[in-house]
């Protein structure tokens, strides 16, 4: 299937989901709880394991012993250990949570590196990514499909542009990173709040109205009767998105909407992690500290820290 077929597909695909009565769609950002375990300590560490490790790498935690959880920890700690100063700090702990709880966007950034990467040299140029994504559809004006692919052209360079951080339209992995996943990067989090508005608003007067708002999630398709979380939708509008009660979301509105701001899981497991290893109480872990606190991290079983190792010292 060539570009101009998947993009006309999904948007046929996305379009019939919007159709159904009782179809609801999301946009709003929420951060992921780190495991589905219970975090309770005294019971066991299943949930930090979780958070630690990501829950798919830690359900693999049946094969080593506790002297090789051990060396294995060690060889990680120094991996979080990001200014190599030989302490792990909470910021640092909580990175690498939120790697470990993501491991997918960057598996799929990976994915897509490789074809827009096409002079090999470590980085994606707009350029080459221009190329490799439209490509022959630039010689072609008028598609028979009647997509607008130049329309999402420029969309797509203005996201990239606002993920190149230094100006020259050319993305390091993780520029291209934060162009592929705004919703992960603080910085970029106005573009995503721009190319919502811009999706929800028919009329483009800058605003979104209620039933922009409504119609962006339900399709009436000739019913008269509204199911009940649509009436329910119109009341969030009125008494929580309309901050200012005029009628409308405007951008900061439509920000507290989309991008809520959420309780910081991976932090809160952070600072937990660190009060409990921390044997000086000096506010920041050294990897003796955490190693002998193993069993709260990654326990006794196995997890596969060589492939986590690799695919962290790629971002």
């Amino acid at each position: 299937m060539d570009l101009r077929q998947f993009l006309m597909c999904l948007s046929l695909c996305t379009a019939f989901a919007l159709s159904k009565p009782t179809e609801k769609k999301d946009r709003v950002h929420h951060e992921p709880q780190l495991s589905d375990k219970v975090h309770d300590d005294a019971q066991s560490f299943d949930y930090d394991h979780d958070a630690f490790l990501g829950a798919e790498e830690a359900k693999s935690f049946d094969q080593l012993t506790p002297e090789e959880s051990k060396e294995r920890l060690g060889k990680i700690v120094s991996k979080i250990d990001g200014d190599k100063d030989g302490f792990v700090t909470v910021d640092e702990l909580k990175d690498w949570i939120k790697f470990a709880q993501k491991r997918w966007i960057y598996e799929d950034v990976e994915r897509q590196w490789k074809g827009h990467d096409l002079n090999e040299d470590g980085l994606v140029s707009w350029e080459e990514y221009k190329n490799a994504t439209y490509g022959y559809v630039l010689d072609d004006p008028d598609p028979d499909d009647g997509f607008n692919y130049k329309q999402m052209m420029v969309r797509d360079e203005r996201r990239f542009k606002m993920a190149d951080k230094d100006g020259d339209l050319i993305a390091t992995k993780e520029e291209f990173t934060a162009f592929l996943h705004p919703e992960e990067y603080d910085y970029m989090k106005d573009i995503v709040v721009q190319e919502t508005m811009e999706d929800i608003d028919k009329n483009a007067d800058g605003f979104i109205d209620l039933e922009e708002y409504i119609g962006d999630m339900y399709s009436h398709d000739g019913n008269a009767d509204e199911p009940e979380w649509v009436k329910t939708e119109r009341e969030q509008f009125v008494e929580f998105r309309d901050k200012n009660r005029d009628g409308k979301m405007d951008k900061e509105e439509t920000k507290d909407w989309i991008l809520p701001s959420d309780y910081d899981h991976a932090e809160a497991e952070a600072r937990h992690l660190v009060y409990e290893s921390d044997q000086n109480k000096d506010g920041k872990l050294t990897k003796e500290e955490i190693v002998d606190k193993y069993d709260l991290f990654v326990g006794s079983q196995a997890t596969d820290f060589g492939e986590a190792l690799v695919r962290h010292d790629e971002f």
